[in-house]
């Protein structure tokens, strides 16, 4: 015999970063703590393929190799950590789809999580959004790669709501996305402009903070909070007490053609200071891969992000600062 067949960092199933590869959706009482799962869909509102197709892949594809600069690995933390794979989605039928996503994200939250033995010997599980739930369980973390942002409603906010109710949500992009819906029919006024607008009206959301470089009127129409930019720099960061979901478009560092953004080393630092708050969900959207640079540029980016992604749901605080080269008063 052989004997066991280990993957090596360039081999193996084209998981995010190389957790276990499992079908989640197959086994609803297969344990994790957090899962990571892909949503291939979008309403064609780029005219394009990039958030159906390069987008998704080149995020799994450049989190191959990862090497963080903090020294925490999401997969160390005592959690177990799967990529779930994708969510089969019908392409041809966009009401079909949007249930297919619901289904799929309630089966996902329902799962249980693992349970450990401490060193005492008594069995425990991580305890982490058992205190919001609505019936008082836990229930495992969900990173979500892909889809444009009409996933959200129906489909996540809504399962959110049956677990959590209304959650706050922070926003990174360079779009407004609180535009008024326009459609005739209830599924038609669902797009990836209109989704908070939608869900701020459904229900699904607390009074909450949406950051980016928006239409400030519209936001305030609706109800939300909008922190600029130069807000996170002139006042820093707040923490919060609600269940959280995060959510950031690459463009807001790369893609869309904004002045004043942020590079991918202050997206990071703003990231890392939230690592504390409740999050109990999150989403990453990579658009066209190929439209940025041919170097893998915003889909190692992407990875990079959902790697903390990963480290905000299982840590409770920031990581350390490093230690610097210089002794306080030290002048360089």
């Amino acid at each position: 015999m052989y004997g066991p067949q280990h993957d090596l960092g360039f081999s193996g199933p084209l998981s995010f970063s190389h957790p276990k590869y499992r079908g989640c959706l197959e086994d609803a009482s297969m344990p994790f703590d957090v899962g990571i799962v892909r949503f291939l869909f979008e309403l064609l509102i780029w005219y394009e393929i990039g958030v159906l197709v390069s987008g998704p892949f080149a995020v799994r594809s450049s989190s191959q190799r990862q090497i963080s600069g903090s020294g925490l690995e999401p997969y160390v933390q005592g959690s177990n950590v799967l990529d779930c794979r994708d969510v089969p989605l019908s392409p041809y039928d966009n009401s079909k789809a949007l249930g297919q996503m619901e289904a799929a994200y309630d089966m996902l939250l329902s799962q249980p999580v693992p349970v450990y033995s401490g060193p005492d010997g008594e069995e425990h599980y991580r305890e982490h959004t058992k205190q919001f739930a609505l019936d008082g369980k836990e229930h495992p973390g969900i990173v979500t790669l892909g889809g444009d942002y009409t996933i959200k409603v129906p489909p996540i906010f809504r399962s959110l709501d049956k677990i959590y109710g209304p959650i706050s949500v922070i926003h990174f992009d360079t779009h407004l996305d609180t535009w008024p819906p326009m459609g005739t029919t209830v599924r038609g006024s669902i797009n990836h402009g209109s989704f908070f607008t939608v869900a701020a009206e459904e229900g699904f959301l607390t009074d909450m903070s949406v950051m980016g470089f928006d239409d400030i009127r519209q936001d305030s129409t609706v109800g939300f909070q909008v922190i600029t930019t130069d807000d996170i720099d002139d006042y820093g960061l707040k923490k919060g007490i609600n269940p959280v979901y995060l959510s950031l478009d690459v463009g807001v560092v790369a893609g869309t053609r904004e002045i004043g953004g942020w590079t991918t080393r202050k997206v990071e630092r703003i990231l890392r200071a939230l690592t504390g708050l409740n999050f109990v969900a999150e989403q990453a959207l990579l658009k066209s891969h190929p439209r940025t640079t041919m170097a893998d540029i915003t889909g190692i980016a992407v990875a990079d992000i959902v790697h903390d992604f990963l480290l905000m749901i299982l840590l409770g605080e920031p990581p350390s600062a490093h230690v610097g080269p210089f002794e306080e008063g030290e002048e360089f």
